[in-house]
């Protein structure tokens, strides 16, 4: 019998089942009509067994014959490329050499102790003398039960086709009339003219068949978890690498095969050392992080154990460029932050007509195209903050945050955190996971602040710093964080005279009064106090249920307020545009009082629209500080004056609030004592 190259479908309906365009068994997951693909590889008798039993297996796999042995079918399963089959069945020596030479699973055809018996059974009625060859080594059950029902059997095994040529001449000149074994031992017995007994059965054949089908169900399940998870591996941003206990890549994603110049595909199984000594080198020596600059980019390189059933088998390295890293901080920093960050003033809510207040909107116009920093100047209560807003909602900034804090109204320690932020673990009682400063936060916005004055010493350098390399370090950190922001400072002392005495920086002071915006007192636009009187009545009726619907223009509320335009106009303000809210919240109230229960109309004798006209007597009742003479007599003294006044007051009221304890007023000022003395001695 000749043995050659013999390929072909087992029946009709599996030739049907037989691709024509090549598919690996990745390209074949996503088709749900695709099944496993097994060869069974066997010659002579053994093929002929495979041929009867294949059409069992119609529907339930790609089955193909191959009768080819040893060496010729590694080549032929080498030489299939795609069509490669998943599984091969193959019996014997052949079996045996396929699994030590083939990267495919191969499933072994093994006789049971049924098939044996029975083989023995034929071959005694065939002969006189009967021998059992097998390959590798007799099993000890055969001789076993040999020796149990007292058979007269020989046994005889070898190891390869020459091997069982030799074996079966050497039985035969022993006298040995049948021989019991697999398909070439049988042919070989056969040729040499004796009875031959084919020792695999049906049941052993179909056994083989059913555990190659459970094998490739198996191979199919992990291709398609490997599959996802190289899915996810190609996805990654980041270029990620698996390594063995050995250094040996296990996987590899595109992204960072590209960059270091690897072939993904090619790389598998071989040392990273050898591949890409370069990105060897930069792996970590133990867990953790480190930057790495590899080729002229700068990654931050991560290494982790990657676990085994025995515990860490290998490593996992992530390489993340800087620059990403850099990219999603600005990203996520550049997102319009939540409603405490906005600003809510804009420039057509600065009341006044007086060529001062022109000439302020002229200057926020003009400055909202920059982005250099602006200091605005100016007393309490003149609506500073307003014009910072103003600044930012006019600017290129305004939908990034407009970002606001008070100098003077932390402490130094607090308001260090609150404006540079902190890492976790920075001082006791810091927020877990740290915060993000409100410098940070104002990132690619407005950072406004207000009373930068009262800004203690220390923190003046630090915000220098900010200002000349626009970065920021948090506390407890010692990297810094690049920002982009706007600086807006407003501060109602003279900053001048604080650099003499020492109290503020002066490289700080050149460094905020680049573009300047003095903000006149109310005092100084009398002819602006009227409407800004009457625009403030019309807001503070809003909040006000009983006036609401009977005062809801500026032009009824300015001849509401008629009769009080000289006092208004006549007082000094001294608290500028927040003392006269003041007093105009007070008038709303009695308005409401006084005109309760009325129905009077438009136009009725005394009222307007229903609210009754507010007379001096009124006005002097509850708001008796407006006639008062001596704060109409500082409205002869100088800016520098009156800001010194305004300094003394404050102190002489702390001193009241403090009983006049001293020590305890520069504590809370943040002042020195010789400061306190030279202040009030100033004032007069």
């Amino acid at each position: 019998m000749e043995i050659g190259r013999i390929i072909e479908p087992v029946c009709p309906a599996a030739a049907r089942l037989h691709p024509i365009a090549p598919a690996s068994i990745m390209n074949r997951l996503s088709d749900p009509l695709s099944r496993p693909r097994i060869w069974a590889i066997g010659i002579s008798r053994l093929r002929d067994l495979f041929h009867d039993i294949a059409a069992e297996y119609d529907g339930r796999a790609e089955l193909q014959l191959v009768s080819r042995g040893y060496a010729e079918a590694v080549h032929e399963i080498e030489a299939a490329g795609a069509e490669r089959p998943d599984v091969i069945v193959a019996a014997g020596s052949n079996g045996t050499y396929l699994k030590a030479r083939v990267d495919v699973p191969v499933v072994l055809v093994n006789p049971t102790g049924f098939d044996v018996m029975l083989a023995l059974a034929r071959a005694r009625r065939d002969g006189a003398s009967v021998a059992l060859v097998t390959y590798g080594e007799t099993p000890p059950e055969a001789r076993r039960f040999a020796t149990a029902f007292g058979l007269d059997l020989q046994f005889a095994s070898y190891r390869s086709a020459q091997d069982a040529q030799a074996c079966v001449l050497d039985l035969r000149e022993r006298g040995v009339d049948a021989v019991v074994g697999p398909g070439l031992v049988t042919d070989l017995a056969t040729r040499a003219g004796m009875e031959a007994v084919f020792l695999y059965s049906r049941a052993s054949v179909r056994a083989a068949f059913d555990t190659a089908l459970e094998v490739a169900q198996a191979t199919w399940n992990e291709a398609t978890r490997r599959q996802r998870l190289d899915n996810v591996l190609q996805h990654l941003r980041d270029g990620v690498a698996a390594l063995d206990a050995q250094g040996r890549v296990e996987a590899i994603n595109q992204r960072l095969a590209a960059a270091f110049g690897i072939d993904a595909a090619a790389a598998v199984g071989k040392p990273l050392a050898e591949l890409a000594p370069e990105l060897a080198a930069s792996a970590p020596d133990t867990e953790g992080e480190s930057l790495e600059s590899v080729r002229g980019v700068s990654y931050v390189v991560h290494r982790g154990p990657l676990a085994g059933q025995g515990g860490a088998s290998g490593m996992v390295l992530t390489f993340q460029e800087s620059r990403a890293v850099e990219r999603l901080d600005r990203t996520w920093r550049s997102r319009p932050r939540a409603q405490q960050f906005v600003a809510r003033y804009r420039l057509d809510d600065l009341i006044g007509a007086s060529p001062a207040i022109d000439n302020v909107r002229t200057l926020v116009r003009r400055y909202a195209k920059s982005d250099a920093t602006v200091l605005i100047r100016g007393e309490s209560g003149t609506g500073k903050e307003m014009i910072a807003q103003s600044l930012h909602g006019l600017s290129a900034r305004r939908d990034f945050p407009f970002v606001a804090i008070n100098c003077g109204a932390f402490p130094e320690t607090l308001l260090e955190s609150e404006l540079f932020g902190y890492e976790e673990g920075a001082f006791t009682g810091a927020r877990r996971g740290g915060k993000t400063g409100l410098i940070e936060a104002a990132h690619r916005g407005t950072l406004f602040l207000d009373e930068i004055g009262e800004m203690p010493l220390p923190l003046q350098s630090r915000l220098l710093r900010v200002l000349q390399e626009r970065e920021v370090v948090r506390l407890g950190s010692t990297e810094p964080t690049r920002i982009d922001v706007r600086i807006v400072a407003a501060t109602h002392r003279a900053l001048t005279d604080a650099v003499e005495a020492g109290e503020f920086r002066a490289d700080l002071f050149y460094r905020l009064n680049i573009l300047n915006i003095a903000l006149p007192p109310l005092r100084e636009r009398p002819a602006d106090i009227a409407p800004l009187a009457a625009e403030l009545l019309v807001q503070a009726a809003r909040r006000e249920p009983r006036l609401a619907a009977r005062l809801g223009s500026a032009a009824r509320a300015a001849r509401v307020l008629e009769a009080v335009r000289e006092p208004f106009t006549r007082h000094a303000w001294p608290g500028n545009v927040r003392e006269l809210q003041n007093v105009i919240e007070r008038i709303a109230v009695e308005l409401a009082e006084s005109g309760e229960g009325d129905e009077g109309g438009e136009g009725g004798e005394g009222r307007e629209g229903g609210v009754p006209m507010l007379s001096v007597d009124t006005l002097r009742a509850i708001a008796p500080e407006v006639f008062d003479d001596a704060a109409d007599a500082a409205g002869a003294m100088t800016l520098r004056q009156r800001s010194r006044r305004v300094e003394a007051d404050e102190i002489r009221a702390a001193l009241d609030a403090c009983g006049g304890d001293r020590d305890r007023v520069c504590r809370m000022l943040g002042i020195s004592k010789t400061t306190l003395w030279r202040k009030l001695n100033a004032a007069g």
